[in-house]
This record gives structure tokens, sequence and C-alpha cells, in this order.
């Protein structure tokens, strides 16, 4: 396995056992046709903190742990586009900024430094006052900084921009053709499936249906525009026998699988400026993102995920992401993880053993028009030195989400 001092090589494929050994290939550049191997990548890297302007200050030294183990695991794998969950936003952009030059800029324990020259970010609806009474209890909560004001925000924070998102890419961005959907409505997504009965009146005409928002974010890669379509839906969790959270779950992900599902699913769809429908039949595109949505276990909402994975529009690699780092912990921790019917090569997330146990929820899809190759989950074993990165379970040095990456050729 690597060493303390190694990093993934570049355009690296999995074994068959998931990552009980790197397969490494050399860098793959541009061929006289065009043709560039790229690599895209989804982390929630947990770097969220309780109070607003915390990231701040925590990332404004090159000394914070977390940040640092963060910094390492990203340079480990080396993406080329990257989207990073629950990654606090400020509308100035510092804690991006900090984060670039302090720690992915720095090698962290031997690794190289990895440089990101464009990046993207944006407002999110977590820990946005809806000044509505959402759950049905206390009110409209509207002063931050505690769990009523959370359940009454649009998406659940106790402050603006809590467990934001942030896109690094080394290719560039097309920062104007960029296009958000942070306050597309639920009620006008035709056949939603929002609670019948469970929100009022007044609370169902402001909704918004993104937890955080949903960005069709243009990479130019050479000649060709790839649309990173990124999101973070809402745990289908922390919710009663209404199912609020799954269904609003399900319905953050058929945004996307309405996106790029042609004019006739698309229309009904308007961002943020007001621009109507979805992407052009036979765009190229890359799904990204902690999705909280396994195919096959946890508690989705009719299989939500599968709307993407099944979807006509998407090419699937031969196997999905995997580790031998996810088979290990599942047979160790055991509990939950052992009635599970997914593969537990293909888990990206350490979640407690009881319920629901790890699942598969972060994922990077691309699509018809890519051509997939290597892949893999960032989820060493214990025996391996990267493991002080990705812990037990009980302890959690970085996150408790896996890094997940796809290599796609593209021209």
């Amino acid at each position: 396995m690597n060493q303390p001092s190694s990093s993934f090589p570049r355009r690296t494929a999995l074994a068959a056992l998931a990552g009980a050994a790197l397969a490494g290939t050399a860098a793959v550049p541009a061929s006289a046709s065009g043709r560039r191997t790229v690599r895209f990548a989804t982390f929630n890297a947990s770097l969220n903190r309780g109070t607003q302007g915390a990231l701040i200050t925590d990332l404004s030294t090159p000394d914070n742990t977390q940040a640092r183990n963060v910094a390492e695991t990203i340079q480990r794998v080396d993406p080329d586009v990257l989207l990073i969950n629950e990654f606090d936003h400020d509308d100035a952009g510092t804690a991006a900024g900090l984060f670039v030059r302090n720690y992915l800029a720095v090698g962290q324990n031997g690794a190289a430094p990895i440089r990101f020259p464009y990046r993207f970010t944006a407002p999110v609806n977590t820990g946005v006052a809806s000044g509505v009474d959402l759950d049905g209890k206390n009110g409209a909560v509207t002063t931050p900084g505690s769990d009523a004001y959370g359940q009454d925000a649009f998406g659940y924070g106790w402050f603006p921009g809590q467990y934001g998102m942030l896109v690094l890419s080394k290719h560039p961005i097309d920062a104007r053709a960029v296009r958000t959907f942070q306050r597309f409505l639920w009620k006008d997504m035709p056949g939603h499936v929002m609670p019948p009965g469970y929100y009022s009146e007044e609370a169902r005409a402001v909704f918004r249906l993104s937890s955080k928002s949903h960005w069709d974010v243009p990479i130019r890669v050479g000649h060709t525009r790839v649309h990173f379509l990124v999101s973070h839906p809402t745990p289908p969790t922390f919710d009663g026998p209404e199912d609020r959270n799954g269904r609003r779950n399900h319905d953050e992900i058929r945004l996307w699988a309405d996106y790029i599902g042609g004019p006739r699913r698309s229309s009904y769809l308007y961002d943020d400026k007001g621009l109507r429908g979805g992407l052009r039949p036979g765009s190229r595109f890359v799904i990204a993102g902690d999705l909280n949505a396994d195919p096959y276990d946890g508690d989705s909402y009719d299989h939500a995920v599968r709307q993407l994975l099944d979807h006509p529009a998407i090419r699937l690699p031969a196997t999905p992401p995997a580790s031998a780092g996810g088979v290990e912990t599942a047979r160790v921790q055991g509990g939950a993880n052992a009635s599970h019917v997914g593969n537990p090569a293909y888990d990206t997330s350490d979640f407690n053993d009881t319920a629901p146990g790890n699942l598969r929820v972060d994922h990077v899809l691309p699509s018809k028009g890519l051509e997939p190759l290597g892949n893999g989950v960032f989820w060493p074993t214990s025996d391996d030195p990267l493991y002080r990165l990705v812990g037990n379970g009980t302890t959690v040095p970085t996150s408790d989400h896996r890094l997940v990456w796809q290599d796609v050729r593209v021209g």
C-alpha cells in the first residue's frame, strides 16, 4: 500500500477487489485529437463550524488539524475538478481563499501541493430564514443560532451559509454561464412528493426545493464544455412519519434527473436569473455531490438516487468507485452493516452502525459523450499509513464521508 510520502498515482484504476491495490498509469495529456483525461471528484469535507465566521478563523492559520487532513486527502487523490460539500459559505469568499492558500497550496505530510486556479461558490439556503413556521413549532423563528432557527430556515443551518459548497478546478470555469437554482420553489415541480397536509399554505408558498443549492458550473476542458452539476440534498432522516426530509431529498435528486432529461422533462425549471429549462440534449455533464441517498440501503424515499443511476443520459463506469477500506470497516463494525444489500466496497460514508450503517451516498456520475475510466473511494485499510486520515468511525480525524473520484476522457 502507499507510504505516507506517496500520492495516489494520476489516472489510477482500482483493482477488482476495490482498492486492495492501486493500478497506476501515467498522466494522460491531451492527444492530437484533443482528448483529455480529467479527474472529477466530490468530498463532503465537514469543513462546517457551529458559529458564523469560525471557519475563517480556523483557516486563517496553516495549523488547523482537520483542515490539514482535508487538504492532504485532496492532495493524495489529486483531482482536476472538485466539489467540496459542507464548506461554510461567506459572501466575500474569504474561507475559500484561505483554504486554497494556507492548506491546498502547502504540501501536507509529504504530499505534493495542489493548485486550483479557478473556483466558484455562491449563496446557499442553509441557515437562511424563511420567515414562516416551517416545522409547525414555536412560530416563525428568525434569530440565528439555534436548532429552532435551523428548522425554520429554507435549509437546516444555524446561520446563513452553514454547510455550503465550493467548486475548485484546474480547468477554466465559465462563470458567466453558471446557473444556480437556490430559489426554485418546491411547489413548482410538477408531480412533487411534498408531504400532503404537513406544511401550511403559507409555508408551501415560499418553500424552496434545494436545501443548499443546485449549481450548473460549466468547465472548459480544451474545446469541450462539461457541465459540473453539483448539489447536496438534505438527509432523508431527522423527521417523522410524514418523511418530509426523505421526500425533499427525492425531489432534490429529481431536479437533476429532469434537468438532463430533455425539454419535455425540464421545461418547468427556472434558475435564479429567470432562465427556464434544462441542459440541451447531447450536452456533456458530470453530476457530483453528497446526495445523501444509497441505491439499496438507508432511509431514501422510493430509492431516490436510482433516478440518476438508471437515467438514459448517464454513462456509468463498468464498476462504481470502490475501496477496500469500506469492506474492512463494514466487517469490523458490523451492526446495521451486516444486513445491508449494497456492496460495502462502494460505501462512501462511515455512519452510525446501529442505524443507518455505512452507505454509498457520495456520487460522481458522467454523461454519455464522456468515457468513464478509473475511479475510486479514498478509504484506506487499517494497515495503510494513510488510514490516519479516515479513522475508525469512533475517531473522525477528517470527515465521516470519503472523497470519491471518477476519471473521464473528454473530447
